[in-house]
């Protein structure tokens, strides 16, 4: 099978993520996965249950799956398209601290995915840019952020994944994003 490099971006909420797999795709010709949760929330609301996380966790597996099967098969809009890497919005890092901050547990299915999955590298977008305000985000408190932001890192620092941590303006993360990549 084709080996596609899988380079998943979390986070806190407004730390530029989408932005980032946006921008990493076009500098590298390829595609990425967005965030199965923001359709999800969209369609469904934002008043979720701890079993709408498993769901939204399995959906945005499924995403990942079907993102990835487009690169291997081709199909994918552009051309001359690069099919070395995959940029992934969010993983089931971001699920399980969801999960045990709102709900104070995790499912087991998305802790068995963690241990399951392998992935090349990841971003971790530090919450120093200014909060922007949009209907499915709930947690502007700048400590808040903060803390978020130490769960992940605690979590990268706790396996075996390289990662690097994307903080700056937008061009900086970019930046300091495209270097981590060019060195994998």
């Amino acid at each position: 099978m084709h080996n596609v490099k899988k380079i998943v971006i979390i986070g806190p909420e407004s730390t530029g993520k989408s932005t980032l797999c946006s921008e990493l795709a076009a500098h590298f010709n390829t595609i990425y996965c967005p965030e199965f949760a923001r359709a999800y929330l969209t369609e469904h609301g934002t008043d979720y249950s701890y079993d709408d996380l498993l769901t939204i966790a399995k959906g945005q597996l499924n995403l990942e799956d079907e993102y990835v099967e487009k690169i291997v098969m081709g199909n994918s809009k552009l051309k001359n398209q690069n099919s070395e890497f995959i940029f992934i919005d969010t993983d089931m890092y971001v699920m399980k601290v969801w999960c045990e901050f709102v709900f104070d547990k995790c499912h087991q299915w998305i802790l068995d995915q963690i241990t399951n999955r392998s992935y090349d590298l990841y971003f971790l977008c530090k919450p120093d840019l200014p909060w922007i305000k949009d209907t499915l985000r709930e947690y502007p408190d700048e400590k808040l952020r903060i803390k978020l932001y130490h769960y992940y890192s605690d979590l990268l620092i706790n396996q075996s994944t390289p990662w690097v941590e994307i903080s700056g303006s937008y061009q900086e993360r970019l930046q300091t994003a495209i270097n981590a990549v060019n060195t994998l």
